[in-house]
């Protein structure tokens, strides 16, 4: 590799540095933390990559999930290490303490939370942006026009006008902070930057559905505006916000002096799914005076595909949009947006100078505007590359593609479990989740709930299979999400056959305990009273 010119033009001509550089030895021992044989490195290197290529290839043939032991938890807490060790020695720990134990989520039988399942490329990708170390906070370099091409594509693909901005976050739930801390810029201005909130912050009330995610009650406590301030409204029978009960609270803080300033859509409710209508939302902010800001986690990606997008109209007229590559665009985590339709508005927000980060014209400080400007980080990796590698290969027909076979395969889920006697289907299939319950008649409803938290828990310690729970007007629901490319139907008939198999033998086990304390109480009673 010796002379190996990496991109860009050979020189020509005369060096641009006369020096030559020292040939002596240094008088000390160097502290370079590069390796010592770098082909021995490289021959390490070459096994963790094809080990982790075969990690991916091999996934199915691994349980979805196992817990860790308590002996590894133990080894895993050991103090911090003051003396070197071998890389080898390190990647065998990582084998055996860190990479069997690990969350599921690429494994196609991981179906609770919402969780991308990644792709090889784009653990590629993640190589690659480790090696350049880039910080795109700012300054002229390569990442940074990365990451503002992905933003303009971003742009594109919702509809967002020229002067949106966007800048990539760890996550929804950063984003939707950045989306509220604009709105409250946009209601009092930048005074707040330097005096606070101050009274008319106090009179500021936002509001969301009561199916809308935690996030949203923890950036009103972050922003300084208090859980108190948001107004949680009631949703329909497919967990849709209500628009009328919106309209009439909003009149009504409005009368008694408040000042409504946001209001947060959901495209694609975490408990079951739900899209809220977009379109009535952005009508009713619009005659408001009122910031629209859509909460599209995952959903917001089923604008890719050609069936599902007209489910999200609307959302090209929100005021701003958070968003997750790493959920259903299956990018590697941490990756998320947020697209903000007034950029200039989103800069006085964030935007700040320092004598020492100072832009100029030309040079490696060039570059104006940073990507600190629109959020909080300063210091920020590449996220970008591995987004801008994954629109590349596969292109957004394909992932849309990707995106629509979750949305078939949920409804076919449901038509399994509706054909099932033992099953019963808690919610309306919408998007990619399906929420259904084991069911017997003789159970009453806390001991159905006891029956299938068990059922859920049983199933993930076996490894079939990893769905999750939630609540649904008091009853638990077993949660299937469907967000990885790699499941299938033998993967939810497995899962189908192991909750039917489980839920007899739980089934069981209560029904003999009922009738136990049947007895048990019979037998402490008076003859006079049986």
């Amino acid at each position: 590799m010796q002379g190996a010119t990496f991109g860009g033009p050979p020189p020509q001509g005369r060096r641009m540095f006369d020096h030559e550089p020292p040939s002596a030895k240094p008088a000390t021992e160097s502290t370079s933390l590069d390796p010592a044989d770098w082909d021995a490195f490289r021959a390490q290197s070459h096994r963790m990559l094809d080990d982790m290529i075969d990690f991916l290839a091999e996934v199915r043939s691994r349980p979805v999930w196992q817990p860790v032991p308590e002996t590894v938890k133990q080894r895993l807490a050991e103090p911090v290490p003051t003396a070197p060790s071998a890389l080898a020695d390190v990647y065998q720990q990582f084998r055996e303490l860190i990479l069997p134990y690990a969350t599921g989520n690429i494994h196609p039988g991981f179906l609770g939370w919402v969780h991308g399942s990644g792709t090889p490329t784009g653990m590629l990708a993640e190589m690659l942006a480790g090696a350049m170390n880039a910080n795109v906070g700012g300054r002229d370099h390569g990442a940074v026009y990365v990451e503002r091409q992905v933003i303009e594509w971003c742009r594109s693909l919702f509809g967002f006008p020229d002067c949106a901005s966007g800048v990539l976050m760890t996550g929804t739930s950063m984003a939707n902070l950045i989306g509220l801390l604009v709105a409250r810029t946009a209601r009092l201005g930048t005074g707040t930057r330097t005096d606070g909130v101050g009274e008319a912050g106090a009179r500021l009330v936002a509001y969301c559905s009561t199916a809308a995610h935690g996030c949203i009650a923890k950036a009103m406590e972050i922003g300084g505006l208090g859980t108190n301030a948001l107004r949680r409204i009631v949703v329909d029978d497919h967990h849709r916000i209500d628009v009328a009960a919106l309209a009439r609270a909003i009149a009504s803080d409005r009368q008694n002096g408040l000042t409504p300033f946001l209001v947060v859509g959901t495209a694609g409710t975490v408990d079951i799914g739900a899209i809220d209508d977009l379109g009535a939302l952005a009508d009713l902010c619009a005659s408001n005076d009122v910031w629209f800001h859509v909460d599209g986690a995952f959903g917001a990606m089923a604008r890719l595909s050609p069936a599902l997008a007209p489910r999200l109209a609307g959302i090209e007229r929100a005021d701003s949009l958070a968003f997750d590559f790493h959920k259903w665009l299956h990018v590697p985590y941490d990756a998320a947006c947020i697209l903000v339709r007034d950029g200039a508005l989103h800069a006085q927000t964030f935007a700040s100078s320092a004598p020492y980060l100072a832009r100029v014209p030309r040079g490696l400080a060039a570059g104006a505007p940073w990507f600190c400007d629109y959020g909080p980080d300063l210091s920020r990796g590449f996220r970008a590359l591995k987004v801008w590698f994954t629109l590349k290969e596969f292109g957004t027909e394909r992932l849309g593609a990707a995106v629509q076979r979750n949305c078939e395969l949920a409804g076919w889920l449901a038509d399994r479990v509706a054909a099932t006697p033992e099953l019963e289907l808690l919610a309306p299939v919408q998007l990619n989740i399906v929420c259904f319950r084991y069911r017997h008649p003789r159970l009453a409803e806390a001991q159905l709930n006891s029956l299938n938290a068990d059922l859920v828990a049983d199933i993930q310690e076996s490894g079939v299979a990893a769905p999750s729970t939630t609540l649904l007007d008091g009853r638990l629901a077993i949660r299937v999400n469907i967000t990885n490319h790699r499941t299938d139907e033998a993967v939810l008939e497995a899962l189908l056959a192991a909750v039917v198999a489980r839920g007899q033998v739980l089934e069981a086990g209560y029904a003999k305990r009922l009738a136990s304390l049947f007895q048990t109480v019979t037998r402490r009673l008076p003859a006079a009273s049986l």
